[in-house]
């Protein structure tokens, strides 16, 4: 309590104190982190643990931690060495971490708010100036008039609107490191299954191609028996339409090829005149054996879209405690210092010198309803985020659970594939070998040779899907970034 003996400047600290003790209420709500969700598993029947198809298993590790540079888990050197390159020089991503230093620049701007501002300032008019606006008469002077002077400023943050300020910043540059880790794990694995559709693409051309071959012998047998009066010609003819035929599956497969190389290129950094990527061979490839499964709960502490949407709330939150506190009174203390002279060697002088010291206060009285309409408009930005972090959430554990029964229906197809071709092939040679002997006709050939073609496609179509949804689990489990030593400095460390 202030007594009547206390003097003003005893007064003066008082109300400075009791300023400063109100700087530890800050306006609300205060932040509070998303429980993790009760789910326990991404599907609603039992998940299978190990799939075997083509003699290759996979078996899913529940709980087991995601590798950060998991795309080396399909053994091949080239794939790594496009993966690194890319993360050297693509655009996108160079963009993404301008963003994020951008946010984190702006962050420590806004640390500035908590300490005093100090101006400094210095002045010279020439000025003419009438006595009788002072109620003096006499006649008007010319002077000059030079002016050096400091002040300084300090905002009490009574009401926590600066630090919910720069809470929000924070909360703005975390969104910013999360969304260049999406970022960064999109390109990733764009440049996974560009580079295993275009070495499938290439393993499916040289499958034509020896179908090409096995039919252009047949159509010099063909030619041969017809003209030794053993078959008909039409036999020669059939062939050489299913051979025509064969010949024009290749184009769109190169022209696929050639766009995936293009993508890949782009992804880079580069023109596709520029450079090309390194070739992959698809039989090179290694399946990868065991793969994580994170909880639910850990999930939505590592995924990195997550993460960004709960920044985002974070941030709204933030500015619910900016706009109640606008509604609220302002204080500051000023002070200045100075002097001032009419020729500039006296600026130094006792009698040009002057000073003022003391506190301000602010307070909203009549805004027409908008700083109440403001705070209710963050409110419902902050129920928005909320809702939108519940759908991330949901969406993430969507993917999860159709990478998950992808892989199962991968395995499934790729082993009837193989039994498939396994099949054509066997009939394939029975039916040349008495096709040669001259006990068959070629129309039972032709159709076996269309069917063992079609096998080798779907196969190598369905072990290429296989790798992509591979791929696609890995990056719905959130890719492993936290211990990714690829991954850019500035992504890693939080700002």
């Amino acid at each position: 309590m202030l007594g009547k003996n206390d003097t003003p400047r005893q007064r003066l600290a008082l109300a400075y104190t009791g300023a400063i003790l109100l700087c530890g209420c800050a306006a609300g709500p205060d932040y509070v982190r998303p429980a993790t969700p009760s789910v326990r598993a991404y599907t609603t029947d039992a998940t299978v643990s190990i799939m075997v198809a083509d003699g290759q298993q996979q078996r899913l590790d529940r709980g087991a931690a995601v590798d950060g540079s998991w795309w080396r888990l399909f053994g091949s050197k080239p794939l790594d060495e496009a993966v690194q390159q890319s993360i050297v020089a693509n655009p996108s991503l160079q963009s993404a971490e301008a963003n994020l230093r951008q946010s984190q620049e702006s962050l420590k701007a806004g640390h500035g708010v908590f300490y005093p501002s100090i101006d400094a300032g210095f002045s010279f008019a020439r000025q003419m100036n009438s006595p009788y606006r002072l109620g003096i008469a006499g006649g008007a002077g010319v002077f000059n008039l030079y002016t050096l002077g400091a002040t300084v400023a300090y905002a009490l943050d009574v009401f926590g609107g600066q630090r919910r300020t720069v809470e929000g910043l924070a909360a703005q540059a975390d969104k910013q490191r999360f969304s260049a880790v999406a970022a960064y794990l999109a390109l990733t694995g764009n440049i996974v299954n560009a580079s295993i559709a275009r070495a499938a693409y290439e393993a499916q051309i040289r499958a034509t191609m020896g179908a090409i071959i096995l039919q252009e012998e047949q159509l010099a047998i063909a030619r041969a028996r017809a003209s030794a009066g053993v078959a008909p010609y039409t036999n020669a003819l059939a062939i050489e339409s299913e051979l025509a035929n064969t010949r024009a599956t290749i184009p769109p497969l190169q022209q696929k090829a050639d766009q995936a190389a293009h993508l890949l290129a782009s992804l880079a950094g580069r023109s596709p005149g520029q450079w090309r990527a390194p070739t992959i061979e698809f039989d090179a490839l290694s399946l990868p054996r065991v793969l994580p499964l994170s909880l639910p709960s850990a999930l939505v502490r590592q995924r990195p879209d997550i993460l960004a949407a709960e920044a985002q709330l974070h941030a709204a939150s933030a500015n619910v405690g900016v706009a109640t506190a606008a509604m609220l009174p302002t204080f500051t203390i000023d002070a200045s210092y100075g002097t001032s002279a009419n020729r500039f060697g006296d600026l130094g002088s006792r009698e040009g010198r002057f000073w003022n010291v003391g506190p301000s206060i602010d307070a909203p009285v009549f805004r027409g309803g908008t700083l109440a309409r403001q705070r209710r408009a963050a409110i419902e930005g902050y129920r928005k985020a909320q809702a939108d972090y519940r759908q991330t959430v949901l969406s993430a554990f969507v993917q999860v659970a159709d990478a998950l029964t992808a892989l199962e229906h991968d395995a499934a197809s790729v082993q009837a594939q193989a039994q498939a071709l396994d099949a054509a092939r066997q009939t394939m040679g029975l039916l040349e070998a008495n096709y040669r002997a001259g006990v068959i006709g070629y129309l039972e050939l032709l159709v076996a040779d269309v069917q063992f073609r079609q096998a080798q496609i779907a196969y190598l179509q369905a072990r290429a899907q296989r790798y992509q949804d591979t791929t696609a689990l890995f990056l719905a489990l959130g890719g492993g970034w936290w211990s990714d030593s690829a991954l850019p400095t500035s992504m890693r460390t939080p700002p």
